[in-house]
């Protein structure tokens, strides 16, 4: 199939998709998948072990590997989530990821769509970290961090990518944390081919916990990581022919939110003015001037300058009291959105 009739056929099936999916804010619907039916181990041999209940798999990592998983198809668009328990106490330089990726068919120009939860030393809460890249534009960060209004290492917790043509929303439990809009200026810098969806535990003590500072102390290992409740609802792509599978039971299914509604909205304002701790748009150290599909909001902007002056602000260093907390500090859990 060529190249122009390939991603016509594959964006007239991803709206036939979406067409028939109803907007809800519900996740009590959401088809779950066997580990086995969706799912393939990836690395880690022993380190990954399926529960007897066939729906849920321990990822750890220890001195010898870290270990994951890998969605034995591609997918153009759709809804993609698991339930989440993290490692506890003492987690400094151990990154958990949950992601969508194709950087194994296109490592010059790979998309890419991240949840990654970046460990810390004890008494310090885990930070989420979220990440989009399209078409190999690693060269252009647009990561965004923040806290977490619960601790993720006590209890299960939903985490979710919403993937369609025009938008990527990241979800945690029924709360949008950040939605990203496609725009013209955006070229192709949003996600645009088929991807495949993982899930990994690994050591990142060169970057993830303050730059390196503090690594991961394998006194502390094996550190393992919960999934259960995967949800795989999108366009499976066929590998070779990258000809869509979708049929109607994918089509049909209810409680698969389309986007944002009104009232989720109002939970991702308050969620970023309260938890939100990083986000590339803001980030006048490294851009003078935003990424053009950038919307500044004045609030954000003014939380994250108070936060941080010197990355969110004019750049120099501010005599007088110092701050303290890093950029990935979590402030206090708010009980509500």
């Amino acid at each position: 199939m060529g190249g122009g009739h390939m991603g016509w056929f594959l964006l007239c099936s991803s709206l036939l998709f979406f067409a028939v999916i109803a907007s809800s804010g519900s996740l009590a619907n959401l088809p779950i998948i066997a580990f086995e039916d969706g799912y393939t181990p990836l690395f880690g041999d022993h380190n990954l072990a399926i529960h007897r209940d066939g729906k849920s798999v321990h990822l750890s990592l220890d001195e010898r590997t870290g270990s994951g998983f890998v969605s034995h198809d591609l997918y153009f668009h759709g809804y993609f989530s698991a339930s989440i328990k993290l490692p506890s106490d003492y987690t400094a330089g151990v990154v958990v990821a949950f992601y969508m990726s194709n950087g194994d068919m296109f490592q010059k120009n790979h998309d890419e769509i991240d949840f990654e939860f970046l460990g810390n030393i004890r008494g310090k809460d885990w930070r989420v970290q979220t990440n989009v890249y399209g078409n190999g534009s690693t060269n252009i960060g647009r990561e965004e961090r923040c806290g977490l209004w619960f601790d993720p290492a006590e209890d299960f917790h939903q985490y979710s990518i919403l993937w369609t043509d025009s938008k990527i929303v990241f979800f945690v439990d029924d709360v949008p944390i950040r939605e990203v809009i496609r725009t013209e200026s955006m070229g192709g810098d949003f996600p645009t081919k088929p991807m495949t969806l993982y899930a990994t535990i690994w050591d990142a003590s060169d970057w993830a916990t303050n730059g390196g500072k503090y690594r991961v102390n394998y006194k502390y290992a094996p550190y393992v990581a919960e999934f259960s409740d995967l949800v795989l609802h999108g366009c499976a792509v066929d590998p070779i022919e990258h000809v869509t599978k979708c049929d109607s039971s994918a089509q049909d299914s209810e409680g698969v939110p389309f986007g944002i509604s009104p009232v989720q909205r109002t939970k991702m304002g308050n969620f970023r003015l309260k938890h939100m701790t990083y986000s590339y748009c803001y980030d006048t150290v490294r851009y003078k001037v935003p990424p053009p599909e950038c919307v500044i909001k004045p609030q954000e902007a003014e939380r994250l300058r108070k936060f941080d002056p010197i990355t969110f602000g004019n750049g120099r260093r501010h005599r007088g009291k110092r701050h303290h907390r890093s950029r990935g500090s979590q402030e206090e859990a708010a009980s509500s959105f």
